[in-house]
């Protein structure tokens, strides 16, 4: 009975962890209609940090140690400020739905940061993978033929915030130790919203004439995808493992495109499809090859 309740509450977690982030895409899409890039991300972290906030205080999780405030600084802007505000401007110009294909690139990225920078392998195979990746990539690029531009600089855009997501994720493991998944990432996501405070007056004065819909919008934005899925997700990975955890992840885009198109209408081309598979072989090509090594 206790395994089938483990089991049901782990399939839960990763249920929910999939769903939410998977809906952050179409729904900051639909929230940039009456914000900015920008100020879209400082009330979304705002949102987060005042929840988180809360939590701290209930739960008397403690300060972190002095000397790694700036590497807590540095993450938290990598992960959560440059991550969120280059993603909200590259949805801009592309797609919800292929905005999160082209996130699921992070792991690329992450495993090329660990191997310069950790020192670990990168062999033959994962490179074949990560080539096969970006072919996918170039392919969602061509696939609407009529705004190549707008679809590469919404594509460089994206990347920009996998780039920044993968420098959050390498480079917090030796932290986690010493503090635990749930407290070092509350610190680094209180960090990342101290970035974007330059940005709340400018939100703010957008919030007067955003309409009720968005702003409910951007309220599940800040209370939703970006705290939740972080718990639901270190539950999992307590339970089954980081590798099992975050290889079904991959199921983040197709539940994305599926969610796209009921809240946006958005229908990628064929083409963008396509690129959207190869990209997802080449990552798993990639991330499992890593695994193997590991």
């Amino acid at each position: 009975m206790n395994y089938m309740q483990n089991k049901g509450k782990v399939y839960f977690a990763f249920t929910i962890t999939i769903i939410l982030w998977a809906s952050a895409f179409p729904v900051i899409k639909l929230a940039l209609s009456d914000f900015s890039a920008v100020h879209l991300s400082s009330l979304r972290l705002s949102i987060a940090s005042l929840i988180l906030l809360i939590l701290t205080i209930i739960k008397k999780i403690p300060i972190p140690d002095f000397k790694d405030i700036p590497i807590i600084l540095l993450l938290g802007f990598c992960g959560f400020t440059l991550y969120h505000i280059a993603l909200s401007f590259g949805e801009y110009y592309v797609s919800a739905g292929i905005s999160s294909l082209i996130v699921s690139t992070t792991p690329i990225f992450s495993a090329l940061l660990a191997t310069y920078f950790l020192k670990e392998k990168f062999s033959k195979l994962a490179w074949i993978g990560s080539v096969i990746a970006f072919i996918g990539v170039a392919c969602i690029a061509l696939g609407n033929d009529s705004k190549v531009i707008a679809m590469c600089i919404g594509i460089v855009l994206v990347l920009i915030a996998s780039i920044g997501e993968s420098i959050y994720f390498v480079f917090q493991s030796s932290y986690f130790k010493k503090y635990g998944f749930i407290p070092f990432t509350i610190y680094t996501i209180l960090a990342g919203s101290l970035f974007t405070f330059i940005f709340l007056p400018g939100a703010i004065h957008d919030l007067q004439y955003a309409d009720t819909n968005t702003l409910l919008l951007v309220l599940y934005l800040g209370a939703f995808p970006t705290v939740i899925p972080y718990f639901a997700l270190a539950y999992t990975i307590y339970k089954v493992g980081v590798a099992d955890a975050t290889m079904s992840l991959y199921l983040t885009p197709a539940c994305s495109l599926v969610l796209s198109f009921i809240m946006v209408g958005e229908m990628p081309t064929m083409v963008a499809i396509i690129g959207g598979i190869i990209t997802l072989i080449g990552v798993s090509i990639t991330t499992n090859h890593a695994k193997n090594i590991g």
